[in-house]
């Protein structure tokens, strides 16, 4: 069991600290509840690009990564549909610098143009390299385009066209800013070599006095229940045919979320997975196999999707998907088969939480989910779970009205 503490700044600021003797390090994560989710469909990329303008300089330091290159440390970010997380990972010692620098651009950004212009370009180039130059790089944008017809997750956090990022100036850079990026919108987590009474300390020189704002209320539309398979195919010049099937799936904090959580392990985690073994390995109708859950926290997407061997067609493909899929919901998988994955799963998560980063970015996380107490317990929700509760969710899951599929076709020279 993990022994953190929590507490509130006056200002909404939430702050989780976990103390580990063992380390000569500090790890300083920081979580804005802002996420691709919170973007107009006229104005996507937004919180993508914010990632990068963090980087940019802020109101009293010029350079974020020099101080915590020379002192020893390393830092980054990442974006999701839901969240954007900071981290800076540091010898103990040096532990106040990433509080100087992340509270200061807490406070306020640069706001230059030249700043501006700079990251647009790198955020730009980046959605080139991935998502337009890339082999199979635009299938996200055509999945999300297929199944979400209202919700923000139609598009990825990268963002829908190159335009929007292009168009965003200085003033709606502030604006943005100003109503998102807040200490009453964000969570903070301390892990590692330091203690509550100095953490305590820290957080109160540093961040005390940065003052509540308005965070715009987050009016998100629902996604209307899909009533009807969807497909579509697109030809690219790719190395081989693939396909891919989405599933809408349970929101993070539904039960159910454990259970397709541990379907998808079932179904393509390994060498022994079902997919693999008879896809690849025994009808070799695939070069290789994947199934997946986004884990997004409002309803998601389980992904099930291959790249076809040579000579095999789509139709043979998708037909033996479904097969696999379906024997999940006709049969009773085996008990040993379960716990296969049921222990995998604990085995990594043991694992995991020998990081401190791991355990930083897990605080915050949990805590955003409303209970932070998970990374204590969260377990026990997937060894709870039944082979019949595998059973019940592939038949309310793997129906083809809940499926959309993409024919994804190589180009024959």
């Amino acid at each position: 069991m993990l022994k953190y503490n929590r507490f509130v700044l006056g200002n909404g600021l939430r702050v989780i600290h976990l103390e580990d003797k063992n380390t000569p390090m500090v790890v300083v994560n920081t979580l804005y509840d802002v996420g691709a989710r919170d973007e107009s469909p006229d104005r996507t990329g937004m919180a993508h690009l914010f990632e990068h303008l963090m980087f940019g300089g802020s109101a009293n330091v010029p350079s974020f990564d020099d101080p915590i290159q020379q002192a020893g440390g390393e830092d980054n970010a990442w974006t999701t549909n839901d969240y954007t997380n900071y981290y800076e990972v540091l010898p103990s010692q040096n532990a106040e610098i990433a509080f100087w620098l992340e509270s200061d651009r807490m406070l306020a950004l640069e706001f230059s143009q030249r700043s501006l212009d700079v990251q647009k370009q790198v955020v730009c180039e980046e959605f080139k390299q991935r998502n337009l130059n890339q082999p199979y790089g635009d299938v996200s944008h055509l999945m999300r385009s297929l199944v979400f017809k209202q919700h923000p997750y139609s598009w990825p956090t990268i963002g829908l066209e190159l335009s929007h990022i292009e168009s965003v100036d200085l003033e709606f850079e502030k604006q943005s800013f100003y109503s998102h990026y807040a200490p009453n919108n964000a969570i903070l987590s301390v892990v590692g070599n330091i203690s509550l009474a100095e953490t305590k300390r820290l957080v109160e020189k540093w961040y005390a006095d940065i003052p509540r704002r308005e965070v715009v209320k987050r009016d998100i539309p629902r996604e209307p229940e899909q009533t009807e398979p969807r497909f579509m195919e697109v030809e690219r010049n790719v190395p081989a045919d693939a396909i891919y099937k989405a599933f809408r799936s349970p929101r993070r904090m539904d039960e159910d979320y454990y259970v397709s959580d541990l379907m998808s392990d079932i179904l393509a985690n390994g060498r022994s997975s079902r997919l693999f073994q008879r896809m690849v390995c025994e009808r070799k109708l695939f070069l290789s196999v994947d199934a997946c859950i986004l884990g997004d926290i409002e309803e998601g997407l389980f992904y099930v999707n291959g790249k076809l061997a040579d000579g095999v067609s789509f139709e043979e493909a998708d037909k033996a998907l479904n097969d696999e899929l379906q024997a999940l919901c006709n049969e009773l998988l085996d008990e040993h088969e379960l716990e296969k994955v049921k222990n995998k799963y604990e085995s990594n998560r043991l694992f995991g939480d020998i990081s401190l980063l791991n355990k930083a970015n897990s605080l915050c996380y949990y805590e955003l989910l409303g209970d932070v107490e998970l990374i204590n317990t969260e377990l026990s929700y997937y060894q709870k779970v039944t082979a019949e509760d595998v059973r019940s969710l592939a038949r309310k899951l793997f129906r083809p009205e809940n499926c959309s599929t993409i024919y994804y076709r190589a180009k024959r020279k």
